[in-house]
């Protein structure tokens, strides 16, 4: 099975966008108000956001792979 990108790519993004995003979302939305931190819901919101986006690329690459 080929994928449009690396290998070490597909696992790196895939660690970050399942794992990382999800977490750091949760972790900012959960501190940001007990220390003043600004904007929690906009930070949280674009979080996720990438965390999509990574997987919506990750998705693609295994479609393509299956393709193959």
């Amino acid at each position: 099975m080929r994928y449009p990108m690396p290998s070490e790519l597909y696992d790196i993004l895939k660690w970050v966008g399942l794992v990382c995003c999800p977490a750091a979302a949760v972790l900012y939305g959960t501190i940001a108000p007990t220390w003043g931190w600004p904007n929690p819901d906009g930070v949280v919101l674009t979080i996720n956001a990438i965390g999509v986006f990574i997987g919506t690329l990750i998705g693609a690459s295994q479609l393509a792979a299956k393709e193959d």
